[in-house]
């Protein structure tokens, strides 16, 4: 089981995470999405293809990009599609 926590809100709780590079990637469905906040932030990664950001809000304090995700990975990264991870403070145990 992993779960995603931060300011004491769990974000996610799931016993189906793709473990990529040391992060836990949770299924979208896992994810609270009443905590994400669409964000323009995108980075790119060689072998995973674009990156892009939510922002996670609890009780009205922002971090900002905390979660991120690939909408449409590189091949090699096709596991984690539409999968989330967490970090900048978001502890996530497993």
């Amino acid at each position: 089981m992993a779960k995603a926590t931060w300011k004491g809100t769990v974000l996610a709780d799931t016993d189906d995470t793709v473990v990529v590079e040391g992060n836990h990637y949770f299924p979208r469905d896992a994810v609270d999405a009443a905590v994400l906040e669409e964000s323009e932030q995108t980075s790119e990664c060689p072998w995973k293809g674009t990156a892009s950001y939510f922002d996670v809000v609890v009780d009205g304090e922002r971090n900002e990009g905390a979660a991120w995700y690939y909408p449409t990975p590189k091949e090699a990264a096709a596991g984690i599609k539409d999968r989330v991870a967490f970090w900048k403070g978001v502890e996530v145990s497993a």
